[in-house]
């Protein structure tokens, strides 16, 4: 019996090899119906991550726990409950794409009406064309689609995707993650990992990953104010108003967290504590200074830059 809210959870996980870390001190708590990203770069430690999380591996120190139960200790009904799309393909090259889809649902138990959720699958992943074919002589992005077909096939509660969208077109990747969201609506728990930091937007927690630490989890949000110190605005003035007094004046209030930075002769950005309390001040305070403010608004950084900045802070 689940008896925590947590589906997914880690305290202190970690993995030696050869008298070395690959993943440390790990703590999760990730509830379900949930996407929860992993970002990092290659060699982070996020597919070593995973492998402790599904009990593939046995943790060094910590532990990992599924539906409450430590991960190397799932029963066969609680297994058949997950999902697992690994970042290397591991099916079979001299099956083809719906053998092996089938051979995916055969080892879940699933039923000989099959068939049909099959097909809405390929249909789904653009393979169905395709299911004739041997795996051994398909591209790639191919292979990573069946992966994920195999991974879906069951109907499973936790899901784990590893690196999903690795290979893919920007449009089908956008066509996976709306079918993430979908899950998710439908109470699935899905655990993502990605290279494409961009895709943390996607996500309701996100969990930043360098050299085998786990640097943050947080929002989105929560990770762009802690990359920036706060909310970030930008600022177009009327040409040639910016002065350098205006500039020094408005660093002195307390709602600016730094020094705003020019972007042109016209324009600059600003972190403030919070945007939507901060524009309103900003735009009188101009005003009071005879600074005709042409716009004001949020910027949103993209997520490429807000990791760049968190791995900065760590100093990694």
């Amino acid at each position: 019996m689940e008896t925590t809210s947590a589906v997914i959870s880690a305290a202190g996980l970690s993995k030696k090899f050869n008298d070395q870390y690959i993943v440390q001190g790990v703590d999760l708590h990730i509830d379900r119906g949930q996407i929860f990203g992993f970002i990092g770069p290659s060699g982070s430690g996020k597919t070593s991550t995973v492998r402790l999380l599904t009990g593939y591996y046995s943790p060094t120190d910590g532990e990992a726990r599924i539906f409450n139960r430590r991960a190397t200790e799932l029963t066969e009904k609680e297994r058949s409950r997950i999902g697992y799309m690994p970042q290397l393909f591991a099916l079979y090259q001299d099956l083809s794409i719906w053998e092996n889809l089938n051979f995916a649902a055969s080892l879940y138990g699933m039923g000989l009406f099959r068939a049909k959720k099959m097909k809405r699958l390929l249909d789904f992943v653009e393979l169905n064309e395709h299911r004739r074919k041997l795996t051994s002589r398909i591209s790639g992005g191919m292979q990573r689609r069946l992966s994920l077909a195999a991974a879906l096939v069951h109907n499973p509660d936790v899901i784990f995707l590893d690196e999903p969208t690795g290979g893919i077109d920007p449009v089908l990747r956008r066509k996976f993650w709306d079918y993430f969201e979908k899950l998710r609506a439908d109470g699935k728990t899905l655990f993502v990992t990605t290279q494409y930091v961009s895709e943390a937007a996607y996500c309701d927690a996100v969990a930043v990953m360098a050299e085998g630490k786990l640097l943050y989890v947080d929002t989105p949000d929560g990770l762009r104010k802690r990359a920036y110190g706060g909310d970030v605005i930008d600022v177009v003035v009327a040409n040639n108003t910016m002065t350098t007094a205006f500039l020094q004046d408005l660093s002195q209030l307390p709602l600016v967290k730094q020094r705003p930075r020019l972007i042109n002769e016209n324009s600059i950005r600003i972190v403030v504590i919070e945007a939507s309390t901060a524009i309103p001040q900003v735009m009188e305070f101009s005003k009071s200074r005879n600074i005709e403010v042409q716009s004001i608004e949020p910027w949103t950084p993209p997520f490429d830059d807000v990791f760049v900045h968190l791995v900065k802070k760590e100093d990694i």
